[in-house]
């Protein structure tokens, strides 16, 4: 297959760091964006945040190990193939612009560290285009490693924007120190978050949305085991209670035994369980669908639109100048 048919992203998030190579198919509806192959590698360099905001040497090495791997992939990619962006972790961190000089040069391209606000937009580009353009005003909701990004839209349009600063390995590490759950963490944990979103929730109260819908890690991960787990068909909160119970229950986060819970997950699902209690609460959601477009399929949505973009600026010269 000819690599100029092919796009590809790379998401340097704070939990993991994923690379999506799809394929732009051409149909009488228009262009469509079909995934051929994806990467991922557990980095979690929100893991190596140190106290003076900092990244740590073992995270960026871990970071540079898996991007050279990406970067070995996409060698025969042109730049404007390829769009790479970091997120929570990298906005936060002291060192940033001393890291991408070395990851950009083992990846073999630009990254981008995109504000919270551009990473929601992503976000909602990537889901909107996985869910049905049914009309409807719907809240899309994306908890990270390092912040929650929360978008109200309709169809492909995003009506309002907000990220928070809480995210499921920030608070995993803050709140269950060397993986301890108790009621005292959880609740800590909670009103944490709740705290960060307060404002997300006074932003977006002005807009009503039909339906919830949850993407990435944190969604998938609980709303696959109130699946497995407990039968439910959506994320409600009776699962969410349920699976709190049994993470204390379990008392520690290495012994956490769910069905459809992944072991990689195992480290950050009581953050991730706090954060989505409390958006739970503070949005007022009583239930919310999972669906598997999020930032990485919006990166290569953006791709196809500045491809889309240039070639109607190319056929607009070429006009003129006739």
């Amino acid at each position: 297959m000819p690599e100029n048919r092919l796009l590809a992203a790379v998401d340097l998030g704070s939990n993991s760091f994923r690379l999506l190579i799809a394929r732009v198919e051409v149909s009488p509806q228009g262009p469509r964006i079909v995934p051929i192959e994806s990467l991922r590698d557990g980095v979690r360099i929100a893991d190596g945040l140190r106290s003076d905001g900092t990244l740590d040497e073992a995270s960026r090495q871990r970071a540079f190990v898996a991007l050279a791997a990406f970067g070995e992939r996409l060698r025969s990619f042109s730049p404007e193939r390829v769009r790479a962006v970091g997120t929570s972790a990298l906005r936060v961190a002291r060192n940033a612009q001393r890291f991408l000089r070395t990851a950009e040069a083992a990846l073999g391209f630009p990254v981008e560290i995109v504000s919270g606000l551009e990473e929601a937009r992503l976000i909602y580009a990537g889901a909107a285009h996985a869910l049905p353009d049914d009309g409807e005003t719907r809240l899309v909701v994306d908890i990270g490693g390092g912040s929650t990004e929360c978008i109200v839209g309709i169809g492909t349009e995003a009506l309002a924007l907000e990220s928070a600063g809480a995210g499921c390995v920030v608070l995993s590490n803050r709140r269950f120190a060397g993986g301890r759950i108790t009621d005292e963490a959880f609740d800590a944990a909670y009103y944490e978050a709740r705290d960060a979103f307060a404002q997300t929730a006074a932003s977006l109260g002005a807009h009503r949305w039909r339906y919830a819908v949850g993407t990435s890690g944190t969604a998938e991960s609980l709303w696959r085991i109130a699946r497995a787990q407990w039968g439910a068909d959506t994320l409600d909160r009776e699962s969410l209670r349920r699976t709190r119970a049994a993470l204390l229950s379990s008392g520690d986060a290495s012994s956490v035994q769910l069905a459809g819970l992944t072991p990689e997950r195992r480290p950050v699902l009581a953050g991730g369980l706090a954060v989505m209690t409390a958006v739970f609460d503070e949005l007022r959601i009583d239930r919310m669908q999972y669906c598997d477009g999020a930032l990485l399929q919006g990166l290569v949505h953006d791709l196809l639109d500045r491809d889309a973009d240039r070639d109607m600026r190319a056929l607009t010269i070429k006009r003129l100048l006739r």
